[in-house]
């Protein structure tokens, strides 16, 4: 059963971004990507921000029909053993890693649904003991302001959610994915092999991630729509 009334939009958590600054607000603040909550609007869900703090992180999710981890900075290399930090590691916050590791494991443990986005990849990766190629080499190699198209594997929740066996990918990400985290499988790549799509084969509930912003074009590409409209919907049903 879900824990939102069917009459009731499902409740999707999204970890909040920490920000120095915002227009109209004279101090720090804790934002989320406007074009991501409306994507999850557009699906029929009422994404609520969450406040990253440490503590008692299920019992907090417990509340929520589904998760979405959104984009964000780079984690510290130091999360996934590395010893060196690369130059061009950025936006690094202690709190914001350790809080958003920490729904990562929840909320695959609780079976809630649970798509993460870009950084929100990197996060579930690392938190299966993945790891990750701190920089991919400067402005020839990274995904930066770049679109490009990923090929996505068959029979994959991925390709179901897109209705596509390749999509077209907004990128900002000039990390990927070094060494896989536990009982993950790639689902989708990019033309240089770089690692787009992640899942969890066996998983009770529903989960997808992507290295890529499908928030950016989802208000005009039904394909990126469909993952927040399949993560939605399986929060409506109750995982």
């Amino acid at each position: 059963m879900s824990r939102t009334s069917r009459s009731a939009r499902p409740l999707i958590a999204i970890p909040a971004r920490f920000s120095a600054t915002t227009s109209a607000l004279r101090y720090a603040a804790e934002v989320s990507a406007r074009a991501l909550v409306e994507a999850v609007w557009r699906a029929g869900g009422e994404p609520a921000s969450i406040h990253p703090a440490a503590g008692d992180v299920p019992a907090r999710l417990a509340r929520f029909d589904g998760v979405l981890l959104p984009g964000g900075g780079d984690l510290a290399p130091h999360r996934y053993g590395a010893v060196d930090t690369h130059a061009a590691v950025y936006d690094v916050d202690d709190l914001q890693d350790a809080f958003d590791l920490e729904v990562a494991r929840a909320a695959l443990e609780l079976g809630l649904p649970l798509l993460a986005v870009c950084r929100g990849l990197q996060v579930v990766n690392v938190a299966l003991g993945g790891s990750l190629e701190q920089d991919m080499g400067g402005p020839e190699r990274e995904h930066r302001h770049l679109a490009h198209p990923v090929q996505i594997e068959r029979g994959t929740l991925l390709e179901r959610a897109t209705g596509a066996q390749k999509a077209d990918a907004s990128c900002y990400h000039h990390q990927r994915v070094e060494r896989l985290g536990a009982g993950l499988t790639v689902t989708a790549r990019a033309v240089d092999g770089t690692v787009e799509g992640l899942e969890l084969p066996g998983l009770p509930g529903w989960f997808t991630a992507v290295q890529w912003h499908p928030e950016d074009t989802a208000h005009e590409d039904p394909a990126q729509q469909g993952l927040f409209d399949a993560l939605v919907r399986t929060a409506r049903d109750g995982g």
